[in-house]
């Protein structure tokens, strides 16, 4: 069992940054591929980055690549995402997701563990 904890969302303004933070629980987080994902109020729930469990290699999707950033630190078991240049559709909840194996896919329902999510607000 994982448990993630989000946080550093935030109200920002556009142009703006913010850096998110993922706390895994365990003993077995370098194990997992990472993602991120958000959902904005009626829209499904979209990848926006992802890392494979030793941190090698990262994945964006294209509306965010240049401005964000995903990177993880398994000696603390937590994983980021710097958002630079923040535009006011980038606004949503954030969460952390976490999938046992190499790759982070991204298709939501691939994931096995889920974090409660972290607001993301940007103001134009």
């Amino acid at each position: 069992q994982v448990q993630l904890v989000e946080s550093g969302g935030g109200v920002v303004q556009a142009g703006g940054s913010l850096r998110l933070s993922c706390a895994a629980s365990g003993r077995t987080f370098s194990s997992y591929a990472m993602g991120w994902f958000r959902q904005a109020p009626g829209k499904e729930r979209e990848f926006v980055a992802g890392v494979t469990r030793g941190g090698g290699s990262t994945y964006y999707a294209d509306s965010v690549k240049g401005r964000f950033t995903i990177s993880r630190d398994n000696a603390k078991n937590t994983v980021y995402l710097q958002m630079n240049s923040l535009k006011p559709e980038d606004m949503a909840v954030y969460y952390c997701a976490a999938k046992r194996g190499f790759r982070p896919p991204d298709d939501p329902p691939e994931y096995e563990f889920w974090g409660q999510g972290t607001q993301v607000t940007v103001s134009s």
